[in-house]
């Protein structure tokens, strides 16, 4: 199944509204499918379950407007009712399934990856009049067009841990001085003990250990070990 590590996805969840959480109560969606077999799609939202479950029960994916649109293009856009049913007559059992629970607006941002996977980030807006949301989207386009590439790269990252056996690439999703770190924090040794040990200050333990929970997208030093030996991230150390 198409990444379906329930572990991975509520760390990348909550990551992605984490950083969403500064424009306010967003209402949105990040899916991933990819081009070359569309049936292999993959969501994250808050929008209503039961939408999602019909969306993705139904394959969706392969009428939805937004999705298309988003196919053949770079650029973020907005869309609404109206767009989507200029777009093909077809299409118009998606807009009147998503009008039942408020789905009749938004913005799109795409990304495109080296895997042949289309990434996108969708915010509602409810219609062309809610000056509100969509004056914030507008105004931080970069910013979330960042978010998304950020979050889809936690997302490629964390899965390739597992593709990989459990071991990290070359260019590592940790440094070597992060991994040293977060293994004797693992052992059960306190920023100062690893201190010692590793012949460096407390602070720069503290340092390293704060980069640790920023690439794993979680809270604290604990949940990043709780997840860090969940999905084997941690390599053993060879003078051990």
């Amino acid at each position: 199944m198409y990444f379906n590590n329930d572990l991975i996805n509520n760390v990348v969840k909550n990551s992605l509204e984490k950083d969403l959480l500064s424009y306010g109560k967003i209402s949105y969606t990040y899916a991933v499918m990819n081009k070359k077999n569309p049936s292999d799609f993959f969501a994250l939202s808050n929008y209503p379950d039961e939408w999602i479950d019909i969306y993705i029960q139904n394959d969706y994916q392969y009428i939805d407007p937004v999705m298309i649109t988003s196919l053949r293009n770079v650029l973020p856009f907005f869309w609404n009712e109206e767009i989507m049913s200029k777009a093909s007559l077809k299409l118009t059992k998606v807009i009147s399934i998503g009008r039942k629970y408020n789905i009749i607006g938004g913005y799109t941002f795409i990304l495109h990856d080296n895997n042949h996977n289309l990434a996108t980030l969708s915010i509602l807006v409810d219609s062309i009049e809610d000056g509100g949301i969509l004056k914030i989207i507008v105004d931080n386009k970069d910013k979330i067009q960042m978010i998304l590439m950020t979050i889809h790269d936690m997302l490629i990252s964390l899965y390739g841990e597992i593709e990989h056996n459990s071991t990290l690439k070359e260019k590592g999703l940790l440094s070597q001085r992060e991994n040293e770190i977060f293994y004797w924090a693992s052992m059960g040794k306190s920023y100062h003990e690893i201190a010692i040990i590793l012949g460096i200050t407390q602070s720069t333990v503290k340092f390293h250990m704060g980069n640790v929970v920023k690439k794993l997208g979680v809270l604290n030093a604990k949940q990043a070990i709780r997840l860090g030996t969940e999905l084997q991230l941690i390599r053993p150390l060879d003078n051990c």
